[in-house]
This record gives C-alpha cells, structure tokens and sequence, in this order.
C-alpha cells in the first residue's frame, strides 16, 4: 500500500493538537489513540473546562526559561480565545481570580475545537496508535496503527501535541519526550504539578473534607487560596499551586486566617470572655475540628485569661507559620500538568519550531512551560498551538 502523503501531521488530539490544525490549513491530519478527542478538556474545571484566565501573563508561567512563553501568549492573548468562544455562542462565566468557565458543558470546547479544524481542511483520526517515526530528507515517515490495520504516513510537518505524563489513566504518557530524544532534542526533568501533597500516618485524617482560607508558601513563592485537607494529606488551590514550586524534603509554611488580625482579636476576646477555654475562643476564627487537632499537636489548654500577651503572640505565630514538611504528592496520578519537558532552548518562540529538525514542532503540556492553576495551561496550549499552526501555514 502506498504511503499515505499530507502536509502536516499533529500527534495528539487535545487541546493544543486540535488548536493547531485549525489554524495550520488544510492538508492536515491530527491523530489520537483514544477514543474520543479532547479528554482532558472534557474532565476539567469539574467537566465544565476552566478555558483560560483573564489575568494571564507571562509572570503566571514556570519554565527554566521564564522569557520563551512571551512572544506566543502576546500574539495570542486571552482575548482571543475567549473571542473565538464568543463566535461559536457558547456561554461562560468568571469565577475568582480570572478564572473563565463554561456556563455548559467542556464539551462545547471540544465541538468547537474540531468544528475549527474541520472547518480549516484538516482531517481526524481517532483510535489510531503511533508505531514508529523515522526522518528523510523530505520530512517524516510515520507508521500508525488504525483500527487495527498498518497505515504508513509521509509529511513535510510534525507536530509533537502529545501532552505529558499526567494522569495516565487519561492515557498520557510520556511519548512526546521520547521522540524529542529520538531527534536529539535536550528534555529538562519532569516531574509532576499541581498535585496534592502526601503526609506519613493519619495525621490529618480527622480533618478530612474541611477546607479553610490559607497562605501557603516556600522561600521561591507563596499563593493565598483555600487550604482543603484530605485523608492522604493536603490539596486545595493554595496547596496545588504551590506544589508545583516545591522538592522532595522541603518545608511548607501554613499561614492561618491570613486576612485576620488574630492577635488583635484575641486579646479583645480575652476582656470580654476571659473565662472561657482558649481553645472555645479560638474556634470563633477556625473550625473546631482543627482546633481541636492544633491543641493535642501543640498542647493548648487553660483559659483565655490566663494567656498573656506574650502566649498569645506565640501562638499567632504558629498559625501564621505552620511549618510542615510533606512526605511527598500524590504523583501523576492526580497531578493536573507536568512540569518540565522539551527544552525550550532547542525551539524557536515564535513557531514553536526545532531549530536543529525541519519541520519538527512541539507545543503545549510537552514543551517545558507549565502554567499556574486556573485556565493558564490551556492558555499556553492555545498560544503555543497559533505559534506554530501560523508558522505551517506561512
């Protein structure tokens, strides 16, 4: 059978996949070993998909190189996207901090994603697994399994849109990197992101399922959002978006009540109910379960009369530094992205190009810039999609 020939072929039907095709023109072809296109889009933000964020900027991205994200996400900004929403009528909303959703389903991205692509000649392949790649002076021979039957591809383009390794029960792997080395492109470590952190024993097992307002930081950065404790340890936004900055063996600090000047409240409460227990009173800022844990961890008993000003001092310094020290995450079996990935030295920023591999793109999750929780890694996928589906279609 002869060799199947197109322009352009994009491994992954997600996100940054199907937002490549519609803007690479036609004579495209996007494959996917799944079943159905777009399966991350359509489990995320609780299956109504966080699409980007209003506030996103290069300053919400991690990356050893910290300036390659910008020339992408200036050319194809938030507007835009939310724009393209717009245009095909679907409803959305904000919640906090920028975060913009889908008033429906994800599954309306979804429709819309390939509604664009095919709209711009390109083509989709579903249940088709990736054999093996192998260059020519022309472009690439890619062997595919389709359907169960040897299907062999020629293109000019290649397009690594495979995402990374989170969630592999989604069937994420690590595939992209694997060719990016089969091309002698450099992969910096990866790891998992926005991921819940895990603690040794039951420690926080009493706790499980109730959430309270923290600060949560390190010595490289410190996010303000809800702290949500689990059987296994914490998560939560503030914990998620932290834990993309953290490392084995690191200390965390909890801020408690961060918007509450506890102290002041505290000796307030001492002149007006002095005699109740310190603990009774502590709990009309923090719930009485927690309090109830801090006080068998910390030894806190007597009376609030009792407690000078001192004692009281101290013990607003625990709780607006709680260090702890996670066991390790929940890995990528929960984490929402992975960080690190193709070397973004070895790319172009403007088309997402390898500059030692004709031809050869990478995008999205697969590239080494990882986004902050709250619509900015789809954010990217979009940015970094246009970059390269412009740079294809010249």
């Amino acid at each position: 059978m002869q060799p199947m020939q197109i322009r352009t072929l994009i491994l992954g039907a997600g996100a940054a996949g199907m937002m490549c095709a519609a803007h690479a023109g036609g004579d495209c072809l996007v494959i996917d070993h799944a079943r159905t296109p777009g399966e991350k889009i359509r489990i995320s933000g609780g299956g109504r998909c966080n699409f980007t964020n209003l506030h996103a900027t290069a300053d919400n991205y991690i990356s050893a190189n910290p300036h390659f994200c910008k020339s992408a996400l200036a050319r194809y900004s938030q507007w835009d996207f939310i724009s393209l929403v717009d245009r095909h009528g679907i409803d959305w909303h904000e919640k906090t901090l920028g975060q913009l959703f889908c008033d429906g389903s994800a599954k309306q991205i979804v429709a819309m994603l390939v509604s664009e692509l095919r709209a711009a000649g390109a083509d989709l392949w579903l249940q088709s697994s990736l054999s093996g790649v192998t260059r020519t002076p022309e472009g690439f021979v890619v062997r595919l399994e389709r359907e169960g039957k040897p299907v062999t591809v020629t293109a000019r383009n290649l397009v690594l849109a495979t995402g990374g390794k989170s969630i592999p029960k989604m069937g994420a792997t690590g595939l992209a990197y694997d060719l990016a080395r089969q091309f002698d492109l450099p992969v910096t470590e990866t790891r998992p992101g926005l991921v819940p952190f895990t603690f040794t024993g039951d420690r926080f097992k009493p706790l499980a399922g109730l959430a309270v307002p923290a600060r949560l930081s390190n010595s490289r950065a410190g996010f303000d959002e809800a702290l949500l404790f689990t059987h296994r340890g914490l998560s939560g936004p503030a914990v998620l978006q932290l834990s993309s900055y953290w490392r084995d063996g690191e200390d965390i600090s909890v801020h408690l009540l961060p918007d509450v000047d506890l102290f002041t409240a505290l000796r307030a409460q001492r002149q007006d109910s002095g005699r109740k227990d310190l603990t009774t009173e502590l709990a009309r800022h923090l719930p009485a379960r927690l309090v109830d844990a801090l006080a068998g961890e910390w030894s806190l008993r007597g009376r609030l009369a009792d407690q000078s000003d001192a004692a009281l001092q101290q013990l607003c310094n625990r709780l607006h530094d709680w260090q702890l020290r996670p066991t390790g995450t929940e890995g990528y079996r929960t984490a929402e992205v992975t960080l690190g990935g193709i070397d973004t030295d070895a790319l172009s920023s403007r088309s997402m190009a390898a500059k030692s591999v004709p031809g050869l793109y990478a995008i999205g999750e697969a590239v080494d810039v990882t986004g902050w929780l709250g619509g900015y890694n789809f954010q990217w996928a979009w940015a970094s999609a246009h970059a390269a589906g412009s740079a294809i279609r010249g």
